[in-house]
């Protein structure tokens, strides 16, 4: 039952990664499935994570290592095959992908069981959108200087969002120059509240950049790179293309990651007179056990509550969140202790997104 387990898992995240437009992926892990239930040698690197709950993600950990095999050069035959690395997949020709990928887990077996043991770090720069229109949206009261805090935030690279440009038709905002272009966001038109923002604060200015995880990724060392292109679906190249470029901004733009839990992390956070406080998130609330994630919201109320004119205090979110039958991937704006807005809704990489408040 537990190796069924582990397959039926491993063919959850399939259908995810086919849905969200990654066809390699998709296929790779249908026949890790299999191999898992012949009790090959995926099964042997994922032994021990049989019990493991959703959140744990390990489909993702064991997809991670071996494409950290490939872009370290360690499994050449693979990379052939992995757009990440100058290959190619060809869908109506699998069979060759899928005897490299298992021969990669086999011959690289420590290096995968280690792997096993870090959680995924994705970092995803496509949600930054989501994230800055939410900024925006609560900057529009005042042109307050702006306190930056971030739940779950990995290595940090939406810590410096700001630094990114932003375009569609119709809104342009971020330096003209930036290595971080996210384009045709919308998929309709923008909201005209945010392009109406674009014109009125063309900049913000940011002052402080902090976040936390449990984990953290430095971004500027090599193994911390290596991690987060990683965790990028090899056949997604634009978000490859994204994440280098935020690897530069990080390196230009200084911000601190804290190795602490959010709600550790949000019971040092006070309200400074003549400053925005804002404080967001993107897809890590689902890995907060319940227990810390209730001291999380009550460190929100305490801020919101301390907010006033001058010490002001915003709650941006993007995050899962269930309607009707299914869950939709929304962002959401609590300005002080105002109730919360619901702006628009995205796939879980952020791109593109929909208007949902006019």
């Amino acid at each position: 039952m537990s190796r069924e387990r582990v397959a039926v898992m491993v063919e959850h995240q399939a259908q995810g990664c086919a849905s969200l437009g990654s066809p390699l992926y998709a296929f790779l892990l249908g026949r890790v499935a299999q191999d898992v239930r012949a009790a090959g040698p995926c099964m042997e690197a994922l032994a021990g994570y049989e019990d493991a709950p959703g959140p744990d993600a390990i489909a993702l950990r064991l997809l991670g290592g071996v494409h950290a095999l490939a872009l370290t050069g360690r499994a050449p035959e693979l990379a052939a095959h992995y757009p990440s690395t100058g290959g190619a997949f060809v869908p109506e020709r699998p069979d060759a992908c899928w005897h490299a990928f298992r021969a990669a887990v086999a011959d690289g077996m420590e290096w995968v069981r280690d792997w096993m043991t870090r959680p995924p770090q994705t970092n995803e720069v496509g949600r930054a959108h989501l994230l800055i229109a939410g900024l925006l949206k609560a900057a529009d009261a005042g042109p307050l200087p702006v306190r930056l805090f971030e739940l779950g935030s990995s290595a940090g690279l939406n810590l410096r969002a700001d630094h990114f440009r932003y375009a569609c038709e119709g809104f342009a905002w971020g330096p003209a120059d930036s290595p971080v272009l996210l384009e045709d966001a919308w998929r309709d038109a923008p909201p005209a509240w945010l392009a109406e923002a674009a014109v009125e604060r063309p900049d913000l200015a940011v002052i402080e950049r902090r976040g936390c995880d449990v984990t953290p990724i430095d971004p500027l060392s090599p193994g911390g790179a290596l991690a987060l292109r990683a965790y990028v679906w090899p056949d997604q190249t634009a978000r490859a293309t994204r994440l280098e470029g935020a690897l530069r901004v990080a390196a230009q733009v200084p911000a601190e990651v804290e190795a602490v839990g959010a709600a550790d992390f949000l019971a040092g956070v006070r309200l400074e007179p003549g400053t925005l406080t804002v404080v967001w998130h993107s897809i890590m609330r689902q890995y907060v056990p319940a227990a810390e994630w209730a001291r999380v919201e009550a460190e929100l109320a305490r801020l919101a509550a301390a907010g006033t004119a001058q010490a002001r205090f915003a709650h941006v979110s993007f995050e899962p969140r269930r309607v009707g039958e299914r869950h939709r991937f929304r962002l959401a704006v609590r300005l002080g202790a105002a109730a919360e807005t619901v702006l628009a809704e995205a796939r879980p990489h952020g791109l593109p997104a929909r208007a949902l408040a006019a």
